[in-house]
């Protein structure tokens, strides 16, 4: 599908839905939602097949291509810090948007080990010159006289002065010869490109373009020598090679410039991603080979089939409780997995175990919305309201639990996306194409669906299952106790996790060995994986490949554990013929700039959540869900503490995942609070929200039953490589419903009170907000 087809695709779509959010309700509506989803459905088809071809897999499903590279020496030694630099600069310009998921990481004191999905043999040489290419880049005046001295020295009447030197230049003509001209340039760059900030490449009237913005000192600096050399030539060089060699026509101050070339969109791409992580040190790739899945196929095809059958028991699940409308919200999950697949398609996602699982959690996530407004339904039918009346009006009141859990969701991965890089990165594009495909199919997709069946008669009465009767639990009066639990399991998980140390975290976290086994022929790597189950070993990264012949593999494992891996090889596959070709440590996956910038990341979420939850609830109720969040996600690291299990490169994302689940649920129960207090129900706020807990509890129970069901399929059947990774998962769910009613509600209370603040304070300021937060679209 060419670009220009994509874009007119988009901007029908963008009319469509204006016209929908504009039209009110009837057949014309109906109409219009029917196109938008059969337009965003064929559009995903489209992008998806042929999925064979489409669909990129990661490492661990389909292999890659590895490169070793070696870090060359100048002047001065190789150091720790070099190596540290070069990791880092590779990872942005490998995996920009965090969705490729390389493996990247420091072997030895002097090379790099790069391992990049599914390459085929012309991204394998884009690749090359994407890890190999320093981009030096150097701004350098020619000498002010329009040629005149460089004709003298030719004519032998003047000598080359010392601080230049002659240079070519290439002037590239379309279809035609480059133009070589000789210029006199400076041999000392007047602005190195350590001075540019970012880089981007546009389509512009005489082709592509790459642009640079400076930073403030490169800015100055560049809007003094441009002043001082208005009408002279002003050359970009990059690893020594003229670019362009303009003429300044003005001095310019705003701390833009660019570079001109003749540039196909992948070359000006390239290079602006190159530009804007320069390396500080040439590498040369010392070897290059193809390498096969980090999973056995055993192990692949359990973890997918143990998905599968999770998604099929959620699906007959929801069907069953709640039948009709149970069947429409199964076709707007199946519907909203399309479109997710095919957003990822699009933005080029690579899709590895763990993001196949992501995907099966998002879809059990998607299943709260409907829960929440089937629940609605079923009181507003409770009351003897007609069914038409009951479904518009179940809508309009879940609309606000909806809109707020799933936009306090979509702040923190607008920020996570902002500020962090890698694989989290990733995962805030992953959350964000989930959350708008689920508010597609539940609020557009499924309401559409649902109102046709009532409007034409096809259903005129609803009945579901009613497991979850309504009760009158005292929660806040627990609260206490609930508190006191908490607080002494997280000092126990704080306490494992202090005497733990460094063995909290895994090979991605901390380093660890490679050991490189040779065989005369090919290696099953489900054989090796289950030799190593005896000594604990069965989840590490198993990599195979074929070469002049033999076969190799690779085996990642914690540190110091090299020994005891080749023995136990040895020991259990004698027959197999390995030979040992090599042992030596590798850095972690996990360096210090992609922990820091995801750790701000975080940091910048809680507050953007303390910000729009203080905006559209109170203060305390912030207060309150950011408590709740951090209780959940330090719970489930020290259980995992308390458990003797690691923390790995996955379990980042398992960690995002909780921390995404706990506040969505925490606002949905918080939104009903809200309207108990905005309702002007007689009793104390303390009543009111007990009240009002208990009547979200049956959707609390039904959501965390539906998320756990997939979950729990892979946790049991999905093989040792996504166990922990599901553990966590299962952790979180369970922790994330118990705080959302045991920590989150009383905090509200008890901040209220603690601030001196009067209870009926609380109740006006939220009943005037509440009074604000019913959206128009609500209605539509």
């Amino acid at each position: 599908m060419t670009p220009a087809l994509t874009f007119f695709i988009g901007l029908a779509m963008l009319i469509l839905f204006g016209w929908y959010f504009a039209t009110d309700q009837g057949p014309r509506k109906r109409l219009l939602a029917m196109t938008l989803m059969l337009l965003l459905v064929i559009f995903s088809i489209a992008t998806i097949w042929p999925p064979q071809q489409k669909i990129a897999l990661g490492l661990d499903i389909q292999g890659g291509t590895s490169f070793l590279i070696r870090l060359v020496p100048g002047d001065k030694p190789i150091t720790k810090g070099m190596l540290d630099q070069a990791v880092e600069v590779i990872r942005k310009r490998v995996d920009v948007f965090g969705v490729s998921e390389p493996i990247i990481s420091p072997v030895g004191s002097d090379r790099i080990l790069v391992q990049i999905p599914g390459l085929d043999t012309a991204k394998i040489q884009e690749a090359r010159d994407q890890l190999s290419r320093v981009a030096k880049l150097e701004f350098r005046l020619v000498y002010p006289d329009n040629g005149e001295r460089l004709r003298e020295i030719d004519g032998g009447k003047q000598v080359i002065p010392p601080e230049f030197r002659i240079e070519t230049y290439k002037m590239p003509r379309e279809g035609e010869k480059p133009v070589e001209e000789r210029l006199l340039v400076k041999k000392k760059a007047d602005l190195s490109g350590e001075h540019v900030s970012n880089a981007g490449a546009s389509y512009e009237k005489d082709g592509w373009v790459v642009h640079l913005r400076f930073d403030a000192e490169g800015a100055k600096q560049f809007g003094n020598i441009t002043a001082a050399n208005v009408h002279h030539r002003f050359a970009i060089v990059l690893d020594g090679t003229i670019q362009s060699a303009p003429v300044i026509q003005d001095a310019i101050y705003g701390g833009d410039a660019q570079i001109t070339g003749r540039f196909t969109e992948e070359e000006a791409r390239g290079l602006a991603s190159v530009l804007e992580n320069p390396l500080q040190t040439p590498v040369s790739i010392e070897e290059e080979r193809s390498v096969s899945p980090t999973l056995g196929l055993d192990s692949i095809k359990a973890s997918i089939l143990a998905g599968l059958v999770g998604l099929v028991i959620t699906l007959v699940c929801v069907g069953i409780y709640y039948k009709i409308p149970g069947l429409v919200a199964n076709v707007a999950l199946i519907i909203n997995l399309i479109l997710l697949v095919g957003a990822m398609t699009m933005f080029h996602f690579v899709l590895t175990l763990p993001g196949i699982a992501g995907i099966i959690l998002t879809i059990g996530l998607s299943v709260d919305a409907n829960v929440l407004i089937y629940e609605r339904l079923r009181e507003e039918m409770a009351l003897g309201k007609s069914l038409k009346i009951a479904l518009n009006t179940a809508y309009e009141k879940a609309f606000s639990s909806i809109f707020d859990a799933n936009v306090t969701t979509l702040i923190t991965a607008a920020i996570l996306f902002w500020k962090a890089t890698g694989p989290v990165r990733g995962f805030a594009i992953a959350l964000s194409l989930g959350i708008l495909a689920s508010l597609f199919t539940a609020l557009i997709v499924g309401r559409n669906f649902l109102g046709w069946f009532v409007d034409t008669g096809k259903l005129k009465r609803i009945s579901m299952l009613h497991l979850i009767s309504a009760q009158n639990i005292n929660f806040l009066g627990k609260g206490f106790i609930a508190c006191m639990c908490s607080l002494a399991l997280l000092l126990a998980g704080a306490t494992a996790f202090y005497l733990r140390g460094e063995r909290n975290f895994g090979v991605d976290f901390r380093g660890g060995d490679l050991i490189t086994l040779s065989a005369p022929s090919k290696i099953d790597v489900g054989q090796v994986r289950h030799a190593l189950q005896p000594i604990g070993l069965a989840d590490a990264a198993i990599q195979e490949s074929t070469q002049v012949g033999k076969g190799y593999i690779t085996i990642r494992t914690p540190l110091n554990t090299s020994d005891k891996v080749e023995k136990q090889i040895m020991q259990t596959l004698p027959n197999a013929g390995f030979h040992v070709e090599g042992s030596e440590r590798v850095g972690a996956l996990v360096g210090g700039e992609l922990a820091k910038s995801s750790l701000i990341a975080l940091g910048l979420g809680i507050l953007g959540i303390l910000i729009f939850v203080t905006f559209r609830f109170e203060l305390s109720f912030a207060v309150g869900a950011i408590v709740a969040l951090l209780h959940d996600v330090l719970m489930t690291v020290g259980v995992f503490a308390l458990l003797g299990r690691e923390l790995t490169l996955t379990m980042v994302g398992a960690v995002l995942t909780i921390a995404g689940y706990s506040i969505n649920d925490t606002i949905v129960v918080y939104d009903r609070i809200r309207e108990g207090l905005a309702s002007g129900r007689r009793g104390t706020i303390e009543e009111i929200m007990n009240s009002s807990i208990n009547q979200t509890l049956s959707r609390t129970i039904l959501t965390s039953t539906v998320t756990l069901i997939p979950i729990l399929c892979l946790f049991f059947f999905g093989g040792a490589v996504l166990r922990d990774f599901s553990l966590a998962i299962i952790i979180g769910v369970v922790v994330g419903t118990y705080s959302s009613i045991f920590i989150a509600s009383p905090i509200v209370l008890w901040w209220t009170r603690a601030r001196g603040g009067r209870e009926s304070a609380l109740r006006r300021e939220v009943t005037e907000k509440a009074a604000t937060s019913t959206s128009p679209l609500a209605r539509r």
